[in-house]
């Protein structure tokens, strides 16, 4: 085992094999990297391109496989949650990835299988790692579903918006999480019919499938969840539009009220001969001619509310 710095490693695998871990940030000060480890130019340029997408690429003259695979980014310092893609090269016997600071954990995650199992072949190791990969995303996805739990418990009290802003930022997530599972879990189908399954040897292929279910286990989940946030989102709106609706509602009757005092008022304010308007209790007369106006018309816009609804 060679270590150079937290970042760059280089493990034995079974065999001759070898699993090389290459800083990104070391690519990008030293060229040399990757002529050292025969990584062309192309491979490069995807692995320092944060928003390429997950997909398989195979180099037909030398046998070299590319993987980029979408892992969470857990150092984000934002609301929600995104992916980043994780560039893994298979040369013959040398697994070799590329990393960086955001996902960075996942080579610790490796580290440790390597340190708790046999030595596997390279890969058995690589599609090993796609699983922990998809099992990572797990204890996030059971946070973000006990958050959308509290925020509905929260929303059902009171809808304020700092509730669904927290509610936006759990769907913003699910978009990003759900992507991701199904370009990783159409990366490991287009493996499946790609001439390199067909070189798997037994232990290879049983690995490759637990990789593949979790990856479609993955997407079930993710999809599952986007879609109640999404139902829980879409009613809220129309909730809030509604509590809209009747505020307007009862804006409405408050000032075709308030108009019937207006016009008698207005009436006994006219310089013209009027009924009472030499009587000293007109005053008295108009507050209950209004009152009983008032009333009628309270019950009535009442019985026309109730009968639209």
């Amino acid at each position: 085992m060679i270590e150079r710095s937290s970042m760059f490693l280089e493990r034995k695998l079974k065999d001759q094999s070898v699993w090389i871990n290459i800083d990104s940030d070391d690519v990008k000060k030293n060229g040399q990297i990757y002529q050292d480890y025969n990584i062309d130019l192309e491979t490069i340029e995807y692995a320092l391109d944060k928003n390429e997408r997950a997909h398989m690429d195979y180099n037909r003259e030398n046998g070299t496989v590319l993987f980029i695979y979408n892992v969470l980014n857990l150092a984000t310092e934002k609301d929600y949650y995104e992916t980043i893609p994780m560039t893994f090269v298979v040369q013959q016997d040398r697994l070799i990835t590329i990393s960086n600071q955001d996902n960075a954990y996942v080579v610790d995650i490796m580290k440790a299988y390597t340190e708790h199992h046999e030595p596997v072949s390279v890969y058995k190791f690589l599609f090993a790692s796609l699983e922990l990969i998809s099992n990572s995303y797990y204890p996030v996805i059971e946070q973000m579903d006990k958050r959308k739990d509290e925020l509905n418990r929260l929303l059902r009290q009171k809808t304020t918006k700092k509730h669904l802003f927290a509610l936006s930022d759990l769907e913003t997530s699910m978009v990003y999480l759900v992507a991701a599972s199904k370009q990783n879990s159409i990366l490991l189908e287009h493996i499946k019919s790609h001439a390199v399954y067909r070189g798997f040897d037994e232990l290879e292929t049983e690995q490759f499938e637990d990789a593949m279910i979790e990856a479609r286990q993955l997407v079930s989940m993710t999809d599952l969840i986007a879609q109640v946030l999404n139902q829980l989102s879409g009613s809220y709106n129309n909730i809030l539009n509604n509590n809209l609706n009747d505020n307007l509602t009862v804006l409405t009757i408050i000032s075709v009220l308030l108009a019937v005092l207006a016009v008698i008022t207005g009436f006994f304010g006219m310089n013209v001969p009027l009924p009472l308007s030499d009587d000293k209790n007109a005053w008295l007369y108009i507050i209950i001619i209004s009152f009983v106006l008032w009333t009628l018309l309270t019950k009535l816009l009442n019985w026309v509310v109730n009968k639209e609804r």
